[in-house]
């Protein structure tokens, strides 16, 4: 993967971003909570994209690998849940949500959603959701299904180094149902996401591949 030429304008506004989004509450950060300071930076840095065509062969070795789930302006499935529990919300711990895509050929990625929570009394567990990426022209949109879900205890009733073998929970084809998914900026530090609503996702690259 070659080094972007990137201009002052998107280092500059990729540090301010950085910055904004390491002052929340690490937690916090990924669940529902519009920040119009954050708002505003991403949408200049997605008018000035390194990569408008991120789907595109050449472009997918800076789009594979594993990226760390920083921002949500509206918060992710699970975090949402959580949210709407007032009795659980603040006991429940999201220690880390991510993303690690696979490029399959030309135009299909296979692409692992994964959330570690911590429950109160019932320790770690590992929730994972496993889809592909699918699109005909190389720009920003993918549509997006999931094969297949699962979970394991990575750690359950707080017992040490112990954990449960993964329970996989296969989708029926008939059953699937297809999600717009557009990568709106791209580079080779961060990445935007945004679905069919416009909930924004801020993704850090965590290793590269």
């Amino acid at each position: 993967m070659e080094k972007l030429n990137l201009t002052n304008d998107n280092i500059t506004l990729r540090t301010q971003l950085l910055q904004e989004i390491e002052v929340l509450d690490p937690q916090q950060a990924i669940f529902p909570s519009v920040n119009e300071s954050i708002n505003q930076i991403v949408q200049q840095l997605e008018n000035i994209n390194p990569i408008p065509q991120p789907l595109q062969p050449d472009y997918l070795p800076y789009l594979i690998g594993e990226w760390q789930l920083i921002y949500a302006s509206r918060g992710t499935v699970v975090t949402r849940r959580v949210a709407s529990i007032p009795s659980w919300g603040e006991a429940i711990k999201i220690d880390r949500v991510w993303q690690e895509l696979t490029a399959k050929d030309r135009n299909k990625i296979a692409a692992v959603n994964a959330a570690i929570i911590d429950l109160p009394w019932f320790g770690k567990w590992q929730l994972q959701a496993n889809g592909i990426w699918v699109w005909d022209t190389p720009e920003q949109l993918a549509k997006v299904s999931f094969s297949s879900f699962s979970v394991q205890a990575k750690q359950p009733f707080g017992w040490f180094n112990w954990s449960w073998p993964q329970l996989t929970i296969p989708v029926l084809e008939w059953l699937r149902s297809e999600a717009v998914w557009i990568t709106s900026y791209l580079d080779q530090e961060i990445r935007f996401g945004r679905g069919a609503t416009g909930n924004l996702f801020v993704f850090r690259r965590q290793s590269t591949k």
